[in-house]
């Protein structure tokens, strides 16, 4: 019994993440597919229609989209808009949060928000993973932060959580690990190993 478990729990972790990346994969291509196709079908003739169309044109769209942003008028004017969207309450909470999310992607390692670090627990050789979320309070109300100070997110493993901290700049150890690399290691307490470039 002891080896068919085996055999069993084998597979399962061969074949749950390839589905469960694979399903993640084709919902996200239908729903844009959707999505796209529904607000963009009457622009195409029937006779050019074809399957994946309205992700290619909604990819192409966002694309055009971010052209017209390098133009100094349409950047004023979609700052315009920002600010109306901005002013709504509840709106600006979700908003605010996708444009963080997403500009953070947009950036890749190259910006210092998410920057790796590891910190060491006071009294003890203990350290933790961490990442760095804000260095900057001056739009803050005065005595969140401490001089010297940063904000640090320590996610917790195999939960959708984790801890914010207040650390000073001087106990934070950089780890040379891509963001995403070290995320996957700290949620997977460690199980995911980072990938090694020999």
């Amino acid at each position: 019994m002891k080896t068919i478990g085996k055999i069993f729990a084998s597979g399962l972790l061969a074949v749950v993440p390839i589905v469960a990346t694979l399903y993640l994969l084709v919902w996200l291509v239908t729903t844009a597919e959707r999505l796209f196709g529904s607000l963009l079908i009457d622009l195409v003739p029937q006779g050019m229609r074809f399957p994946g169309m309205g992700v290619l044109l909604g990819l192409l769209g966002i694309f055009l989209v971010g052209l017209l942003m390098r133009a100094w008028v349409i950047r004023k004017l979609f700052h315009k808009v920002e600010q109306a969207v901005m002013s709504i309450p509840l709106v600006k909470s979700v908003y605010s949060a996708f444009k963080d999310f997403f500009g953070l992607i947009a950036d890749g390692d190259k910006s210092d928000l998410l920057r790796v670090v590891t910190v060491t627990l006071p009294g003890t050789s203990l350290r933790l993973i961490g990442f760095v979320t804000r260095s900057d309070f001056s739009a803050l109300p005065p005595g969140i932060a401490r001089d010297g100070e940063v904000m640090v997110y320590f996610p917790m493993s195999y939960q959708i959580g984790g801890y914010t901290m207040f650390v000073p700049v001087d106990q934070l150890e950089p780890l040379d690990l891509p963001r995403e690399e070290a995320m996957r290691f700290a949620v997977t307490a460690g199980v995911n190993a980072p990938l090694r470039a020999d």
